[in-house]
């Protein structure tokens, strides 16, 4: 029989104490990727162990790059010749590995890498990706599921993005730093995680200007050497901690934090009656008993974020009136209104809009996991609702969220995980 994990949450109790936010899981893999641009030994501090980072580990070695994991220090030693291929059975898992396309095609002139898989959730396409790379000089092609990337050498051009994708600019920044001339990006996208691995890639001694606007510059170099990272804080990752504090009518300090960014989400919360203070790398949220309905709609960095969408959604379901959500980012992404709903939430969805009226109090109920940002609802839900709600196919949550269970133990929820058999 096959078995899997889920998460069995008692709910009711009020979250106090002091939680440390973890290194950023899409920070870390794109920076895991940049080590396939240049020989030699890296080391990445405050990583986190998750089962994303995991995968793309087990990426690399298939490649031939070895990986040496200490608690959250990672060690890559790179060294070529490497397999130029990026097998299905490891993509399949994890939509980040496409960020190993452009390191390889810029540094060996070929890529075969499998087309990505990862959260259930709609389609997201990776030809903003393919159509960079193609301006950079580089022949691709799709065969049999793989994407197949050839280039004698790439060369910069001037590339306009339809619209600001986090992977696209990743994947297209790592592959111009070694193309020859001057590359440009417009509309790139400005997130956190895409400054961090400008600033590592300029470690590198890549030559890269405008990273956090939405126009970035890299003039091609010949080649680059290895570097150290430190990984930034987590901001999903804050952000839900700070929402789990607030719907628990609780009173937690988050350290280990970049308040600006998630400066979109304490505004927020802010409005909705939380009471915050913001010191250095930590913040604390104490809930004033009282959640006020506050209406968001997801946007590109520095606006609310749509992996927020979710756990917005869960707090404004025990909010004092109505709110409305509206997901400009990724019109599909409400696979978690089915799931909150069983726990007695109030939510009408039209195509990309939710609206949620508060209701005076959440029941427990078996619930299944559907992605990554939809289990944290859940969660969220679950540590509010009255009585006991089975939370399954929690391997989403294993795959951004570091020790979840642990961490909010030690602030007083009471969740434990179990093995329950799955009927096939």
């Amino acid at each position: 029989m096959f078995y899997m994990d889920k998460l069995v949450v008692q709910g009711g109790k009020s979250l106090s104490g002091t939680v440390k936010i973890s290194g950023a899981k899409n920070a870390v893999l794109p920076v895991m990727a940049a080590a396939i641009l240049a020989d030699g030994e890296y080391e990445l501090d405050n990583v986190p162990d998750l089962k994303d980072v995991r995968t793309m580990s087990k990426l690399l070695e298939s490649m031939g790059i070895k990986t040496e994991t200490n608690q959250d220090k990672l060690k890559i030693f790179s060294s070529s010749p490497l397999s130029l291929e990026a097998p299905y059975e490891l993509v399949k898992t994890m939509r980040a590995s496409i960020y190993v396309l452009g390191p390889l095609v810029a540094r060996f002139g070929y890529a075969k890498v499998s087309l990505p898989g990862g959260c259930a959730w709609g389609p997201r396409p990776v030809n903003l990706h393919i159509e960079g790379l193609r301006k950079l000089n580089a022949d691709i092609s799709i065969d049999k599921g793989y994407i197949v990337a050839k280039a004698g050498h790439l060369k910069g051009a001037h590339i306009s993005l339809d619209v600001p994708s986090v992977g696209a600019t990743g994947n297209i920044l790592m592959a111009a730093c070694l193309a020859r001339g001057l590359t440009v990006i417009e509309n790139a996208a400005k997130e956190p995680e895409i400054v961090a691995l400008a600033e590592f890639l300029k470690s590198m001694g890549a030559n890269i200007s405008g990273e956090g606007t939405e126009h970035i510059e890299i003039e091609g170099v010949e080649s680059l050497k290895p570097a150290d990272c430190r990984i930034i804080p987590d901001r999903i990752e804050a952000a839900t901690y700070m929402v789990a504090a607030h719907i628990t009518n609780g009173d937690v300090n988050i350290i280990n934090m970049d308040p600006v960014h998630v400066s979109a989400v304490i505004d927020k919360l802010k409005d909705s009656g939380a009471e915050i203070s913001i010191e250095n790398s930590s913040v604390n949220i104490k809930s004033s008993g009282r959640i006020k309905p506050v209406n968001i709609t997801t946007a590109v960095y520095p606006g609310f974020p749509t992996d927020m969408q979710a756990q917005w959604m869960a707090l404004m379901s025990v909010s004092s009136g109505s709110a409305i959500i509206t997901d400009t980012i990724f019109h599909d992404r409400f696979t978690h209104v089915a799931e909150l709903k069983r726990l007695g939430a109030d939510i009408t969805l039209d195509n990309n809009v939710a609206v949620v009226k508060g209701v005076k109090g959440l029941s427990g109920a078996p619930v299944m996991s559907t992605d990554l940002r939809a289990s944290a609802s859940l969660i969220l839900a679950a540590l509010v609702a009255k009585g006991r709600t089975d939370i399954s196919r929690v391997y989403h949550l294993d795959r951004g969220y570091e020790k979840l269970e642990e961490k909010l133990n030690k602030l007083g929820a009471e969740i434990i995980r179990e093995k329950e058999p799955i009927i096939t």
